[in-house]
């Protein structure tokens, strides 16, 4: 069975000596499919009335763990951004109802941000909605292929982390 990468492949072929169809192909499908996860993603969004940057903060305080309470310059390192863009965020997220600021458990003079019910309800919507598409999509590898894909990914990504080897 042939996809759309193929057609592609086929048409650089006779043009680059030395293309690695396999590599090609491997590559050009990883793009392919974080596109079309990017692309449900942001119509998921869009469907519960979420911009990117407001998901991406109340996903990070989700990710942080119970009670979902960490302090703005944390979530601003976490999210690498300003410590004034994220206040504007957080100001956003606040009128929103989806945090609350709260006096710091540790530091008087500072606040705490905190994941409100509103947030979670939120949150939880709309990973639900994307992570619909996710399994829809890997759901035509069997629980083996799935793990196996996961390893082999692995090991590129190591190699992509680890950067080029320094010059001779």
């Amino acid at each position: 069975m042939r996809d759309s990468v193929d057609e592609h492949i086929d048409q650089w072929l006779p043009l680059l000596d030395g293309l690695d169809p396999d590599a090609e192909g491997a590559i050009t499908r990883m793009q392919y499919v974080v596109r079309h996860i990017r692309k449900h993603k942001d119509a998921m969004l869009a469907k519960h009335d979420l911009q990117a940057s407001e998901f991406d903060t109340l996903h990070t305080l989700m990710r942080l763990g119970e009670p979902h309470r960490t302090t703005p310059s944390r979530l601003a390192t976490e999210l690498a951004m300003s410590p004034a863009a994220m206040t504007g965020r957080l100001d956003a997220l606040e009128q929103r109802g989806f945090v609350r600021r709260a006096p710091s458990t540790t530091d008087r003079r500072k606040v705490d941000v905190e994941l409100t019910a509103a947030g979670k309800r939120a949150w939880t919507k709309a990973i639900d909605d994307m992570g619909f598409e996710e399994t829809r999509v890997l759901g035509v590898l069997n629980s083996r292929e799935r793990r196996q894909l996961s390893d082999l990914l692995r090991r590129v990504l190591i190699a992509a982390e680890q950067g080029p080897p320094p010059p001779q």
